[in-house]
């Protein structure tokens, strides 16, 4: 119960503070088992996404986290666990034999959706840093989950590093067609084609 009305006032929060806009430019709000793949350029990027699924699509859609950052102490541990049902990753390989993939596969292999950000950290600049190969491991080993690039535009200038109110501009997060699976694609073509993807939807700067 505690967790629910967490998630409540986080979601409320976050879209109250951006404005969130969500776009389906190239799919729809359905329960299809998805791996959403998104720009990332700040600390609240997957809050501002999961808020602005529906509530169906909430109940069956987890993050993919750094667990070094979010089991630092017990408030974090309780928000991704309790109220995002997130999935942690090892980012620091403490076990060089295991395999850094494995919560998510266990994940999907469950029939949730997951969230992910494949440039693997915050990019304060325009546009997108290379893409990790996560994401091209993760679409050959579950090729039946639908790929969607989700672009989060305006939540960097939101919350700006160092400013400590938000400034009131409208955040959009524009949601892709599914990104079509070419089972003979190697992994340079696979990634460079997922990026364009997401560069697609961003939008042009006036």
């Amino acid at each position: 119960m505690l967790s629910a009305i967490t998630a409540f006032i986080i979601t409320s929060g976050a879209r109250l503070i951006t404005g969130a806009r969500a776009l389906w430019l190239g799919c729809t709000a359905q329960p299809v088992q998805r791996l959403y793949y998104a720009n990332h350029s700040s600390h609240g990027d997957f809050v501002l996404l999961w808020a602005s699924l529906p509530a169906e699509l909430r109940r069956r859609t987890r993050p993919v986290a750094g667990a070094d950052y979010w089991q630092k102490d017990g408030i974090r541990r309780y928000v991704i666990n309790e109220v995002f049902n997130g999935v942690l990753i090892d980012r620091e390989r403490s076990s060089p034999e295991a395999n850094p993939l494995q919560p998510m596969l266990d994940a999907l292999d469950e029939g949730d959706s997951l969230i992910i950000f494949p440039e693997g950290t915050r990019n304060l600049e325009d546009g997108l840093l290379p893409f990790k190969s996560g994401l091209f491991h993760l679409a050959t080993a579950r090729p039946n989950v639908e790929l969607v690039p989700v672009w989060i535009a305006n939540l960097n200038r939101v919350m700006p590093k160092g400013r400590a109110l938000p400034l009131p501009l409208l955040c959009t997060l524009s949601f892709g067609a599914p990104l079509e699976h070419l089972p003979d694609e190697d992994k340079t073509a696979f990634l460079e084609r997922a990026r364009n993807a997401l560069l697609a939807l961003a939008p042009e700067e006036n």
